[in-house]
């Protein structure tokens, strides 16, 4: 998996309780959901308005009712849609909630696939589905277990995973290639993680995948949806959104610690990205208690 920089260092299941859920709203809990990957699946059922998402190659905004399947060890970010807001339930569980062992075909031939890459699934389910009503009902009961958090509850919650699953294989395909979706980039990825408070040139990414410049940049823009330039920014911002939350550091102490020369650029593509000047996102989070969702990346 080359450099573990890029990868989600939060941990989301234990042996005792194999998932996560959280309520989300973007922006209003956090800016955006930056590149990144973990090893674990992730349901995202959207309650209202809308969003930009990456999940390896594909790219689409989402919309109310939608129901977004992430398969472990692929980049995935979330992006605000320009003057609108996403309401979201997320859940991020480890694939030992299908219970089982390696040598129990059903978890051989069914899921095993799906943790290395091997099988491909519709991970955006639409309610132009032609079975929607019963994923969403699915869906439904998922995230409804999941806010009860009971023992009982669990048990239901791992039938109705399975289920869904089921579901989306009886229409899956077999792709020996698609493991790779989003892996020749991921270098690239990681080098900015490591170097985030340097200059970067598109040079020495590209450098990194070894790649000529014009080609990298080709593909960095088709894996992650933006170009590297843009995406070095929203990094460096997230990381500055981090510390202005967790820290007491001077506005332009944290520009100089994110890699920006220069507080004025700073200050313009913070608000470009964040919809407001830092010191107004200090405030607002200091009266919000807005905290973001995950440590995306491995930080030192």
């Amino acid at each position: 998996m080359n450099n573990m920089d890029s990868k989600e260092n939060r941990i989301h299941s234990s042996g005792i309780k194999p998932f996560s859920y959280y309520n989300c709203v973007i922006p209003d809990h956090f800016n955006c959901v930056p590149m990144h990957w973990h090893s674990e699946f992730e349901i995202n059922y959207i309650r209202e308005g809308s969003a930009e998402f990456i999940c390896g190659e594909e790219k689409f905004t989402s919309a109310k009712g939608d129901i977004i399947i992430t398969l472990p060890n692929v980049l995935h970010s979330i992006y605000p849609c320009p003057n609108a807001r996403q309401a979201y339930d997320t859940l991020v569980f480890s694939h030992e909630i299908f219970g089982g062992s390696d040598s129990d075909r059903f978890i051989s031939e069914c899921i095993r696939p799906l943790i290395n890459g091997s099988m491909r699934l519709q991970i955006h389910i639409t309610p132009k589905h032609h079975y929607y009503p019963e994923l969403e009902m699915t869906a439904e009961n998922i995230f409804s277990c999941a806010k009860g958090d009971s023992p009982r509850l669990d048990m239901l919650m791992r039938s109705e995973i399975i289920k869904l699953f089921w579901l989306l294989e009886t229409e899956a395909e077999t792709d020996p290639g698609f493991c790779e979706s989003g892996s020749i980039i991921r270098p690239a990825l990681e080098y900015i993680a490591e170097h985030f408070n340097e200059k970067i040139t598109v040079r020495q990414l590209a450098a990194s995948v070894h790649m000529s410049e014009s080609y990298f940049m080709n593909r960095f823009r088709k894996h992650v949806g933006l170009s590297a330039i843009e995406y070095i920014s929203h990094f460096r911002i997230d990381k500055a959104c981090k510390a202005l939350i967790g820290t007491k550091k001077s506005v332009l102490e944290i520009a100089f610690e994110c890699g920006f020369s220069n507080i004025s650029n700073f200050n313009r593509q913070f608000r470009k990205i964040t919809g407001c000047s830092p010191t107004e996102y200090r405030s607002r989070s200091d009266n919000l208690h807005n905290t973001s969702r995950f440590n995306y990346f491995h930080i030192e």
